[in-house]
């Protein structure tokens, strides 16, 4: 894993966890943490994503919704693969 991870507009959609996922689970648990103390997104993509939301506020904002989706999809089902991989 990398200490600054790239990050693709959308986690890919899958129901198995992605190498993507695995690259990024600190990311994940980031935003997780991040929604659960309600902090703004906009703080969020800046801080998480280096996205400038002044800059660009709808390609911030679809980052964060779709990797606080997988994030989530990770906490709920995801995280049982990653158990199960040894």
């Amino acid at each position: 894993m990398t200490d600054s991870p790239t990050f693709h507009d959308h986690p890919p959609q899958s129901d198995h966890v992605t190498t993507y996922d695995e690259e990024h689970f600190v990311t994940y648990l980031r935003l997780l943490d991040a929604a659960a103390e309600g902090a703004d997104w906009r703080e969020v993509a800046r801080l998480v994503f280096a996205i400038d939301p002044a800059q660009d506020p709808d390609r911030a904002q679809a980052i964060h919704e779709a990797h606080l989706a997988r994030a989530r999809w990770m906490a709920r089902s995801g995280y049982r693969q990653l158990i199960d991989k040894d």
